[in-house]
């Protein structure tokens, strides 16, 4: 094995530029989910929602992407990549500036578009790393790098963008990054080989295989529920939302750090013990911020969860192939964390009112808790590999 291709489990093995370029197209799609709880809470500020409307938007286009992206995912031979990739970046771009004059529902179905157009410059990333011999390395690699991009915005928001320029300076950012986003581009492969060898073959998962993604819809959906009222949560124990946005990135700082634990644990970790850890460290965390917390620990509690947050993130895809070796499950992983990302909001949003956030850490934890005993029960009941 040479060192200067990405050797594929499926499919020809990629040069690092066209490898490079199909997690950077995702990347550019999953911006927004590192400042969607700080452009929320400030479009909340801005009476442009309501508390309710906070989980509902995020839901919205987190359904979306997931969706999109589960349906993409369905492609047997996926073809004309590049051209897909930069139709759905000029769609972003058209979508973030809508939503700066929008309100309320105008909101949400600004948003619902940006969520189809994100969720097809994921499907381009998911292609990829569920094509490749160590998923969850590349999936490190990812998570990682979308991390660092989603860091760089939130410190942009939290220290000029959203103090002199309100929500509609965020979202012109974003419109911006998807217009720059399109230059990789070039780079990427114009198709995938497909994940099965009979061409006739449905491309559905077989019945583990739907299990695992049910798992991993429960599971992620129990951080997104919290993570989303961040500034609502701030402002339950006396904080402003200054506090609130250090918190996210922090958070996205942390989970820099998750990234590359991952990625050096990848192949040598079991996946379940990476969830046991994190979980316990999701479930301290969210009691402590239950306790109404000074600034300093509420912010270093946040980072904790970022932190556990990526290292779940990356063995996801592993524990997806341990259930159906045969990857049509983790073709659709992605679109499963992005529908568990909206499901925790969207049943959040029923959690809250506009004078308590806190119960969203009560259904965090429960959430959470069901995920992993439904992992746990895929984890012990897995055949043997011949």
């Amino acid at each position: 094995m040479t060192d200067h291709v990405v050797h594929e489990a499926v499919g020809p093995s990629l040069e690092p530029g066209a490898a490079a370029a199909c997690l950077a197209v995702g990347v550019n799609g999953l911006l927004v989910v590192g400042v969607l709880p700080i452009l929320l809470g400030t479009l909340a500020d801005e009476h442009r929602l309501a508390a309710a409307g906070i989980g509902q938007a995020a839901t919205t286009e987190l359904l979306a992407m997931g969706l999109v992206t589960a349906a993409f995912g369905m492609i047997k031979r996926p073809r004309r990549v590049r051209l897909i990739a930069l139709a759905a970046s000029i769609g972003l771009a058209a979508a973030d500036l809508a939503t700066m004059a929008a309100s309320d529902a105008g909101v949400l179905a600004a948003r619902a578009a940006a969520g189809a157009m994100e969720g097809i410059l994921l499907w381009i990333s998911v292609s990829m790393i569920a094509r490749t011999v160590t998923p969850e390395r590349w999936a490190g690699v990812f998570f990682t790098a979308q991390t660092v991009a989603q860091l760089a915005l939130a410190v942009a928001m939290a220290l000029w963008l959203i103090p002199h320029w309100g929500a509609d300076g965020g979202y012109a950012a974003l419109a911006i990054v998807a217009l720059l986003g399109a230059a990789p581009i070039l780079a990427l492969p114009d198709a995938f080989a497909p994940l099965v060898a009979d061409a006739d073959q449905g491309g559905a998962p077989p019945a583990r295989g739907w299990a695992a993604l049910a798992a991993t819809v429960i599971y992620v959906s129990a951080a997104g529920a919290v993570a989303v009222y961040l500034v609502p949560l701030a402002h339950q124990s006396g904080l402003g939302s200054g506090v609130a946005r250090t918190a996210q990135w922090v958070n996205l700082a942390a989970q820099v750090a998750g990234g590359v634990a991952a990625t050096a644990m990848a192949g040598r970790v079991r996946y379940f013990t990476v969830f046991l850890a994190a979980s316990a460290i999701y479930l301290a965390a969210w009691f402590l911020v239950s306790r109404t917390l000074p600034a300093v620990p509420f912010v270093g509690v946040f980072a904790a969860t970022g932190f556990a947050g990526l290292l779940i993130g990356a063995f996801l895809t592993p524990m997806t192939i341990d259930a159906d070796p045969s990857r049509r499950a983790a073709m659709q992983g992605g679109a499963a964390q992005l529908l568990g990302g909206a499901l925790g909001p969207l049943l959040a949003s029923w959690a809250v009112s506009s004078r308590d956030a806190h119960g969203v850490l009560a259904l965090g934890a429960a959430l959470m808790v069901t995920g992993l005993t439904a992992i746990a029960g895929l984890r012990f009941t897995a055949r043997p590999p011949r």
